[in-house]
């Protein structure tokens, strides 16, 4: 292998472990919120501002579109997809790491969608964290400071890949 292919190898690497980090993270604490908290309780963490509550979330934030789950499973496939087909060229540790929080969050919520009740492509997301108005999970979290992340890298300019032509870092 050159050594310039060395550098987007890694990032690659590295974007998937968080990737993977995140992805198991969410769905082990979701799986520690279903066995220990019920629907009906309220149990206060940094009270009054962070409670745990399990919701079972058929739509998007604040349950918006209940009835169109299926289109939500689409939508974070194709986030998947569009993450790891342009993650391909990342050239910038600080854009690796976005793009990991950003598909841990996606393949979560997908395997969420696909494999959870009530059936395929129709699964509800397991929410506990309540923020006081919303209730979300880790895979929320992963999602919202990947997004931020993602707009300050913007702004401060940050090259997503390199130039072509452009000597390896």
């Amino acid at each position: 292998m050159m050594r310039s292919e060395r550098g987007p190898r890694r990032l690659y690497g590295i974007m998937l472990a968080l990737a993977a980090v995140v992805a198991l993270l969410d769905q082990l604490t979701k799986f520690w919120a279903v066995s220990a908290l019920s629907e009906t309780e309220r149990v206060p963490v940094f009270p009054p501002l962070i409670h745990f509550r399990l919701l079972y979330n058929p739509g998007a934030a604040f349950s918006l579109g209940e009835n169109a789950t299926w289109v939500f499973a689409l939508v974070a496939a194709a986030a998947v997809g569009g993450i790891l087909y342009t993650a391909r060229r990342v050239a910038s540790p600080g854009w690796a790491l976005v793009l990991g929080a950003l598909l841990g969050g996606a393949v979560s919520h997908l395997g969420d969608r696909l494999l959870r009740e009530p059936g395929f492509a129709r699964g509800h997301v397991v929410d506990f964290i309540d923020y006081g108005p919303f209730v979300g999970n880790v895979a929320d979290i992963a999602l919202t400071c990947g997004g931020a992340a993602l707009v300050l890298l913007s702004l401060r300019g940050v090259p997503f890949a390199k130039e072509t032509g452009e000597e390896p870092a």
